[in-house]
């Protein structure tokens, strides 16, 4: 069964989008597996946002990940990558369609509300980084 990792950002936290996200997923049949609440911290962005550091929005990114808490997910599910990439929608929200969770609910730039994992390799790695500590 393949498997991803969702993060609810800080803004889909605050904003209490928590259970209908998560509702959007159980709907589409996807078994949720593992499930947590905390504040990420500065060495774990710096590592999931790696492939960003040489942007100057870095240290931002870092700033607003790590303000509140997340809610992290592993969903498993047949092509639940591929399905779950269609359901957040563009990483752009003002570019997402409606009827995607960023197209609903996305705000502007780092306030996307969602991550996903973007290949089974990056969803192997995105799972142990954050549920084996």
């Amino acid at each position: 069964m393949e498997q991803t990792l969702i993060i609810i950002k800080p803004d889909g936290v605050k904003r209490k989008l928590v259970g209908e996200i998560i509702q959007r997923f159980e709907k589409k049949r996807m078994k949720l597996s593992q499930i947590k609440i905390g504040k990420m911290s500065r060495e774990l962005a710096e590592e999931h946002y790696g492939h960003i550091k040489q942007f100057d929005f870095f240290e931002d990114m870092m700033q607003y990940i790590t303000s509140s808490e997340v809610v992290y997910l592993v969903l498993e599910g047949p092509k639940v990558i591929t399905t779950v990439r269609k359901m957040i929608g563009a990483t752009n929200c003002l570019e997402a369609e409606p009827g995607t969770i960023r197209g609903d609910f996305g705000a502007a730039g780092f306030e996307n509300i969602i991550h996903a994992s973007d290949s089974p390799e990056a969803a192997e790695l995105e799972i142990k980084r954050f549920f084996t500590n």
